[in-house]
């Protein structure tokens, strides 16, 4: 399970980093206004695996629940996971849908 502590935001990039021993996952985004775009899923080969990307994207979601922010899942990998898992369609700001 991945760790509050182990998710980095790093906003000079944009992107929301988890690091491995030699690898960096990331989730890069833009922020407008009270919204933040999930643009770009980015897990190295050498350590993905659907666990650990479903696990990677509930850590960011819970970071941008807990600043009160609407989510714009423009990544495909992200907008199938909040497709599957409803409860994070609350996130969604009003008229979007996925």
């Amino acid at each position: 399970m991945i760790e509050a502590h182990e998710l980095i935001d790093n906003d000079f990039l944009r992107q929301f980093e988890l690091k491995f021993d030699d690898s960096l996952a990331k989730i890069e985004y833009s922020l407008q206004e009270r919204k933040i775009f999930l643009t770009k899923l980015i897990i190295p080969e050498s350590v993905y695996s659907e666990e650990l990307q479903n696990e990677f994207i509930v850590a960011v979601l819970k970071h941008i629940e807990d600043r009160n922010l609407s989510v714009v899942p423009t990544s495909p990998e992200i907008a199938k996971f909040i497709r599957k898992n409803r409860q994070y369609k609350s996130m969604l700001p009003v008229g979007v849908r996925i």
